[in-house]
């Protein structure tokens, strides 16, 4: 087959996927995982059930990639915004910041049932790893620069500042994740003689 060809195919189907994972994602946000079923997300997205069932083999198996590629899009943004920065400790700020914002942001999207179920999932545990390494090893280049203490293990610095960001979750308000933010960033102060 000519490479137009085989490029328009491919095309089509990233498109068929994108607008599967899309309303599945908005009807289980409006809806809830238990009262979306493939019969009405197929008809959303104006594909027929048996094109549906090409791609994905039920409505766990939709969620779970859609997640996937959440997750990664975050991980992407904070790997950005850490490039963006100048400085350890301006490279580490930056990424607490968006990583708080990340986390308000997704705050009541979805039920706790279904929130639960996608967390129990390998790719947000991977996910979460590579989060805490990246933070702790801005916080090992801060602390090397003398810009955060250094009398605590860059590890256990990362998951206080994971943890405690990710407390932003639950917050109501942009002012609320502010605060958190100055918070843990007192907590990474160097210790004054």
């Amino acid at each position: 087959m000519p490479k137009l060809w085989n490029d328009t195919i491919e095309t089509h189907r990233r498109e068929v996927r994108q607008a599967i994972l899309a309303t599945t994602a908005a009807l289980v946000a409006e809806r809830g995982l238990l009262n979306v079923t493939m019969s009405q997300i197929a008809e959303q997205a104006g594909i027929g059930r048996a094109t549906l069932y090409k791609y994905f083999p039920d409505v766990e198996a939709i969620l779970r990639t859609w997640h996937g590629e959440q997750i990664a899009h975050h991980l992407a943004h904070l790997t950005a915004v850490r490039d963006r920065a100048t400085g350890p400790a301006q490279r580490l700020e930056a990424v607490l910041e968006a990583f708080a914002t990340i986390a308000h942001s997704s705050r009541g999207h979805f039920d706790t049932d279904l929130v639960a179920s996608l967390h129990r999932d390998k790719q947000v545990a991977h996910a979460q790893e590579q989060v805490r390494d990246m933070v702790r090893d801005l916080l090992a280049d801060a602390a090397e620069a003398g810009e955060i203490r250094g009398d605590v293990a860059p590890a256990e610095l990362a998951a206080y500042c994971v943890h405690a960001l990710a407390a932003a979750g639950t917050l109501s308000s942009k002012a609320a994740v502010g605060r958190l933010l100055v918070v843990t960033l007192a907590g990474l102060r160097p210790i004054s003689s």
